[in-house]
């Protein structure tokens, strides 16, 4: 059964493969179905076209599916076509002909587009704050382990002095770059696209800004064609917010699977978070963070995805962008396991005191030698000279209390206070509290 049926049935291999995973994706939108679908009948009763009554009937029956949904007693009937059907057919079997009412002034169309901004929304605010907590828990391992010499690394060999502190706080401050996509996915989402119809508006006289008001949204998309053609446009602003945080989780996961190793040792883990072998008793490896490296690097190909499947469609709705939340639905629960995971894990990390003081190390303290020889008038190409002849001559013995960092950033520095200040203003940004007060005054009034 479907709201556009006439007299003609599709074909059920045409209607199979139309549908495809739509009805698991639809259960994920129900809620949100029901919130747009209660703002829009308040708009309705506002411009005329429901009585107080009947409005009272409908806010009544979304209430008991929202509940219904809460509990997990909602589903898609057998031969309903999608969540938006399923909820107009049970006002509809529940309460007569006032819920064959509640789809004037709107289409499909952008009964799914509202249904999908404002499930983006929830879910990026679930991305945020379980960012936000990773956030914290690394600059509290930074500050922890300050004083924690490791050695840094470029090309993979073996570079200057770097600490735990700086390690851990370099991820923290990434985390706070990533949140500026995330800001940018949220605003695009935090837009209304609801009275947009198909795309064309409508000829009734729909109070586009009081839906806006009603279901907490920044602001609306004012341009009709603009308000459709923003499907795909807000998938793809999330896609690379996602893959941006996956790239910071990325990195860190490849450094502690290296790090992991036995020839360096530099952190472990409880042996309960570690894996073991069928045939070698001794081994302990790192498979949750080889499973976040290579989830990461599913996500961070999602913008590639998405822009595919955007290439060359014209203005207005097409079926194909049906298939973006079979990307972007698994990508963003992906995204927040990923983080969940990450932040259990390091919650019982284990950092090695005293590495650098192992003379295995002792090339690294090559440039603090070479800087200690300037800062006493050497020439720097000479000074850089006479190291790399010690060290060619295994002459070369520094002296580790040498080692002063002191500029912003720097070991010696980590600035931990003013990437809190970064991230607590791109947090404040969000404004989530607007969203959630006024969705809670939607379903409880």
């Amino acid at each position: 059964m479907k709201l556009w049926q006439k007299d003609t049935n599709s074909k059920k291999e045409v209607e199979a493969f139309t549908i495809g995973r739509d009805p698991e994706f639809d259960i994920i939108l129900a809620p949100f179905d029901v919130l747009g679908s209660v703002a829009h009948a308040v708009m309705l009763e506002e411009i005329g076209l429901l009585t107080s009554d009947e409005l009272a009937t409908l806010k009544k029956g979304l209430k008991e599916i929202y509940l219904e949904i809460e509990k997990g007693q909602f589903r898609i009937e057998e031969g309903v076509e999608d969540v938006h059907s399923q909820v107009e057919f049970l006002l509809t079997q529940r309460f007569g002909d006032v819920g064959k009412k509640l789809h004037s002034g709107r289409s499909r169309n952008d009964q799914v587009l509202v249904d999908l901004k404002l499930y983006y929304r929830a879910a990026l605010r679930e991305l945020v704050e379980a960012t936000a907590e990773l956030f914290s828990l690394l600059q509290d391992l930074s500050e922890k382990h300050n004083k924690d010499l490791m050695p840094g690394y470029t090309h993979t060999q073996l570079a200057m002095p770097s600490s735990f502190g700086l390690w851990f706080g370099s991820f923290a401050e990434s985390l706070t770059e990533d949140m500026d996509l995330l800001l940018a996915a949220y605003q695009l989402s935090n837009k209304n696209p609801l009275g947009s119809a198909a795309g064309y508006g409508s000829s009734f006289p729909l109070n586009r800004s009081l839906t806006t008001q009603l279901l907490g949204f920044a602001d609306l998309h004012h341009n009709v064609i603009n308000a459709q053609n923003s499907r795909g446009k807000t998938e793809k602003y999330i896609s690379f917010a996602l893959s941006g945080l996956s790239g910071t989780l990325n990195k860190l996961a490849a450094d502690i699977c290296l790090f992991m190793n036995q020839h360096f040792g530099f952190i472990t883990f409880p042996d309960e978070l570690t894996t073991g072998s069928s045939i070698m008793p001794h081994k302990k490896n790192p498979d949750v963070f080889e499973l976040i490296r290579a989830k990461t690097n599913q996500i961070q190909a999602l913008p590639q995805t998405i822009a595919l499947l955007l290439t060359n469609m014209t203005t207005g709705y097409h079926r194909d962008l049906q298939l973006l939340k079979e990307s972007i639905f698994p990508g963003m629960e992906s995204t927040l396991d990923c983080i969940k995971m990450t932040i259990f894990m390091l919650k019982e990390i284990k950092v090695k005191e005293n590495i650098l003081k192992d003379p295995f190390y002792k090339h690294v303290f090559s440039v603090e030698e070479v800087n200690h020889l300037v800062l006493q008038g050497v020439p720097f190409r000479d000074a850089y000279k006479k190291v790399g002849y010690a060290i060619e001559a295994d002459d070369f013995k520094p002296d580790q209390e040498k080692l002063k960092h002191s500029h912003e950033g720097s070991i010696g520095n980590l600035c931990t206070k003013e990437i809190k200040t970064k991230m607590d203003r791109k947090l404040a940004a969000f404004e989530f509290e607007k969203m959630n007060k006024a969705l809670e005054q939607l379903i409880l009034n």
